[in-house]
């Protein structure tokens, strides 16, 4: 199965009154068709600004971004205009990132107008009947307005206008991260449904480790703007290596009373993404530092067969 999309040495820095901010530092990933790749981190790591900069809302610092094997930071304005079709976002919040002066109809119609994909406002009703029967939306609530929506179905919306133009690629910033648990369920059946239908290829943003474990064929972790530990979903849980991986793996609560599980604390203070120092940038954090961290930034190995990390001293850390 071919790429869909790659990305190569992504960095986006911005300047701020001490410096520069690395808040994407040198990520590098494949993506393919009808694929899933999840990427989590702490608040704050740089997953939702590399889902923008992957999108073009933001502009690269460095880096190339292929989609469908074409460069999209040398595209002219028509092309990239013609680019944006096939690649949608799904926002966090699903009532901030809806004009709250449209009506359901209008926001999911939205793309269809400026894309002039549809001559007739009959045609154009018929498609948003029709993708709203597709994401679960009754057609009862065509001329209602966000604010008289619950987060489940304000997302479904969301969801909907960025099915409105049959996208191949979608960036998901953290979708399900302000609904109830039980509706969460439905938006992540409802997309992996669609996935299998559509053929769409996600890049999944999460903090929400046990989210990204259903619904990703691989998982990246980051970790203050770069990738720190990236291979298959089943082997990261069944065999996380990194030792920021290993914590937050072991933060995951279990459901069984009284149950117990040895914890790997992570301790210490984050280090400054403002012109960072030479180094890990976990190593305040690490329980096995050593000097040569503090000196020489771990480069992303491949320690087993698709299995990638950055750690200088991986074969301790896993023997400890």
């Amino acid at each position: 199965m071919e790429n869909i999309l790659e990305v190569r040495g992504l960095k986006k820095y911005f300047e701020v009154s001490g410096g520069n901010l690395h808040a994407v530092d040198d990520v590098s990933f494949e993506l393919k068709q009808a694929e899933t790749l999840g990427v989590v981190g702490e608040s704050g790591c740089g997953k939702s600004t590399l889902g923008r900069v992957v999108l073009g809302l933001l502009d690269a610092t460095d880096g190339s971004i292929l989609f469908e094997g074409k460069e999209t930071a040398r595209l002219n304005k028509n092309e990239r205009f013609s680019l944006r079709k096939n690649m949608q976002m799904i926002f966090q919040d699903p009532y901030s990132s809806l004009d709250p002066r449209m009506c359901v109809r209008d926001i999911i119609a939205q793309p269809l107008l400026i894309y002039r994909c549809l001559n007739s406002k009959d045609e154009i009703d018929n498609r948003v009947a029709d993708i709203m029967q597709t994401v679960g939306l009754d057609i009862r609530f065509a001329f209602s307005y966000p604010h008289e929506l619950d987060g489940g179905r304000r997302q479904r919306v969301g969801i909907g206008r960025a099915l409105a133009l049959n996208p191949k690629f979608i960036v998901c910033d953290e979708p399900v991260s302000a609904l109830d648990v039980s509706i969460q369920a439905q938006i992540l059946n409802l997309m992996q449904d669609l996935q299998q239908e559509k053929k769409f290829s996600y890049l999944f943003i999460t903090h929400d480790l046990s989210v990204v474990k259903h619904i990703s064929n691989n998982i990246m972790v980051m970790y203050l703007g770069g990738v720190i530990e990236k291979c298959e979903s089943d082997q990261l849980f069944e065999h996380p290596l990194h030792p920021y991986t290993k914590g937050l793996l072991a933060a995951i609560p279990i459901p069984v009373p009284g149950a117990k599980r040895e914890r790997e604390l992570l301790k210490g203070e984050l280090s400054s993404p403002i012109n960072p120092k030479p180094g890990c940038r976990f190593v305040n954090r690490c329980f096995c530092p050593t000097d040569l961290c503090g000196r020489q930034q771990p480069s992303l190995k491949e320690i087993l067969p698709g299995h990638f990390v950055a750690c200088h001293h991986v074969e301790r850390v896993n023997d400890m």
